[in-house]
């Protein structure tokens, strides 16, 4: 299977050397604590962060910080001045409790550590940002109504807590996950996906997400991470909902939107890093790199892909933050799955540079995904569990068999295909859409697609790149677009769940390293207008049909199957009780003859013409035109 793109080490080391360009990853502070006791333990109810009692007058702070000398809880209820926490008996822990409070006021608060750290809480539900909240709502769109301001006597980023805190009434308790097998996911940037860049209208938008059919919606990273205009991949704050795309309540209000018309919502998250505004890798820092005492952290990364500062998955203490972070949102945002980032990343194996060592069979990876899998099903024995692994097909496929699913990477072979190359012999071959061409037994576990925010636009690919021969030319944008066309056609009909990128449907074609929209990581515009546009909205129509047949109709789930995937004609074939389907399609640039071995004579219908073939003798031969394809059944398929 292909390996992650390189655009996340090159992303890495540009929000790393800005990170850098600071005093250092610590936020320094003068006056030391005093009076701190030690050999008490917290409550026992007592959570990590802040636990309200007493009706929200009081508040416990708990902080899990070994080997730390002096702690202190500052902010708005003790005028920046630190109240000493008291240190558990093993002395990991801090704690303090506070009290008349107001529980209709919003406190902003932070913990001096050792007289001259000053962190938000890991724990916190929300920061305030000095250097970046000022830019969350513009003069032109209010993204977060009503943003506390930062406050006067502080420095650096604080969190905040707020006991009668607005609360989210779901409405949609009873929300029935799609099966694995009918999976069909919808990946999407926030940023980019509307230009308002918040929750709020892309749940004013999500019948053109329904309409199209798509059962699943993965966001891309949404918890906090440093600065705004981000794909989310430098997180620093783990519990916390980014200010830039709304509030907690918008993110509620759309999931609960998502389950309304049907949608599952999978969250991608990112646990392989975290960045040097963490307080997790300020609280424990030697100055270039988190020190070795660091309970959470590698001082060096064990991988060549790594960015930021890699978490330690052998770790109690990372075992024990990751497992609160994944309970807390599969609870408190009722997320339906993950899809994890860099999940080939949770190794101790040092591979160095090596990233075919990176990728062979790993015991001790194997086991982290086991325990975190079994945790989440211990909470949720339906949630979706999706890996970026990439890893040896033995690895994936044990995995695999403990119900998790893995992305399948197959943009290279699909660019090659629609763009009618096949150089080398073989790289337009579409063979590695179904399951067992990785030998995986289990069928529903691969997650296929052309497209991510990774890849290249396959539309863009066509434009600039397509082949041609005398009229026809895949660089037409009508002729492009048709290609594509037979590449959703191919991809939805592989049986197992399937994945495309935002506005794939109708042709996206500007490119992801485009330098006029800030190249890869940069902004780019929705272009929703081009639905305008007959053609990008036929091939909406095909992917809508496409869609919608693979989840109404047993046949696609289908493991009685056969394909032909390398070649310039291709072919699958999938047999059913209900009903036996066809797929044929033209990847060539010139005319070829097709050979279709049918299973039976007779008739069969073609469910995008509407016309039917009468099948006298196999195989049966028939031309097919640069780009043609048809998806025969005995019986015409739901849609």
């Amino acid at each position: 299977m292909n390996l992650r793109n390189l655009y996340l080490l090159l992303a890495g080391i540009l929000l790393i050397s800005i990170t850098s360009c600071k005093k250092s990853p610590s936020n320094n502070s003068s006056g030391n604590v005093t009076g701190n006791t030690t050999g008490i333990d917290p409550p026992a109810n007592a959570n990590d962060g802040v636990t309200f009692i007493n009706s929200g007058k009081s508040v416990i702070f708990n902080l899990y910080a070994p080997k730390k000398t002096s702690v202190g809880v500052i902010g708005e209820f003790n005028s920046w001045q630190p109240t000493a926490m008291k240190n558990s008996v093993d002395g990991t822990r801090w704690w303090v409790q506070i009290d008349n409070l107001d529980p209709t006021k919003e406190y902003a608060y932070q913990y001096l550590i050792d007289g001259n750290l000053k962190v938000a809480d890991p724990y916190t539900e929300k920061v305030l940002d000095p250097n970046n909240d000022q830019y969350v709502n513009t003069p032109a769109h209010t993204v977060y109504p009503n943003l506390k301001a930062y406050p006067a006597g502080a420095s650096g980023i604080v969190s905040t807590f707020w006991a009668n805190q607005p609360v989210y009434t779901w409405l949609n308790t009873t929300f029935k996950r799609p099966d694995p097998k009918n999976l069909v996911i919808y990946e999407a940037l926030v940023r980019d996906f509307v230009a308002t860049h918040d929750y709020k209208t892309i749940k004013d938008t999500l019948s053109y997400i329904a309409n199209l059919g798509v059962n699943a919606i993965e966001l891309m990273p949404v918890s906090e991470f440093e600065g705004n205009d981000s794909w989310g991949y430098n997180p620093n704050f783990y519990f916390a909902p980014d200010k830039y795309y709304g509030t907690k309540n918008d993110l509620k209000a759309l999931i609960d939107a998502c389950h309304a018309k049907g949608i599952a919502v999978i969250q991608d998250i990112v646990l392989n890093h975290s960045f040097g505004s963490s307080p997790m890798v300020q609280m424990y820092w030697n100055g270039t790199a988190p020190s070795a005492d660091n309970p959470w952290y590698n001082t060096v990364p064990t991988h060549p892909y790594n960015v930021g500062f890699q978490f330690n998955h052998e770790s109690v203490a990372t075992k024990y933050f990751v497992k609160n972070v994944l309970k807390w949102w599969m609870q408190e945002y009722h997320i339906d799955g993950f899809r994890f980032d860099l999940a080939k990343g949770f190794t101790q194996f040092n591979s160095g540079s090596d990233v075919g060592l990176w990728g062979q069979y790993d015991a001790s990876r194997v086991a982290i995904w086991k325990d975190y899998n079994s945790f989440m099903m211990s909470i949720d024995p339906k949630f979706y569990v999706i890996l970026e692994d990439f890893a040896s097909n033995q690895e994936e496929n044990e995995l695999a068999n403990q119900g998790m699913m893995t992305w399948g990477n197959m943009s290279t072979n699909g660019e090659q295909a629609m763009m009618s190359y096949n150089d080398s012999g073989g790289s337009w071959d579409l063979t590695g859409l179904f399951y067992n061409a990785y030998s995986f037994t289990n069928p529903y576990a691969l997650v296929s697609y052309f497209e991510s925010h990774d890849e290249e636009r396959l539309q863009f690919k066509n434009g600039a790149y397509g082949n041609s021969n005398g009229s026809y030319s895949v660089k037409d944008l009508a002729t492009g677009l048709k290609r594509d066309e037979m590449g959703a056609v191919f991809m939805f009909s592989s049986p197992g769940p399937k994945m495309l990128w935002q506005f794939g449907e109708r042709g996206y074609d500007v490119s992801i390293n485009d330098a006029g929209t800030g190249g890869r990581l940069g902004d780019k515009p929705p272009h929703w207008e081009y639905m305008a546009d007959p053609n990008r909205h036929h091939l909406y129509q095909v992917y809508s049909r496409m869609i919608r047949m693979k989840t109404k109709n047993p046949v696609f789930t289908s493991t009685n199957f056969t394909y032909n995937l390398n070649g310039a004609v291709k072919y699958i074939q999938l047999l059913d009780a209900t009903n036996n389907v066809e797929v044929v399609g033209n990847f060539d640039v010139v005319a070829e003859p097709a050979s279709i071995n049918f299973p039976s004579t007779g008739s069969w219908y073609d469910n995008f013409t509407g016309t039917t073939i009468n099948v006298t003798s196999l195989p049966y031969s028939m031309p097919l035109a640069p780009g043609e394809y048809h998806v025969y059944s005995n019986t015409a398929l739901t849609y």
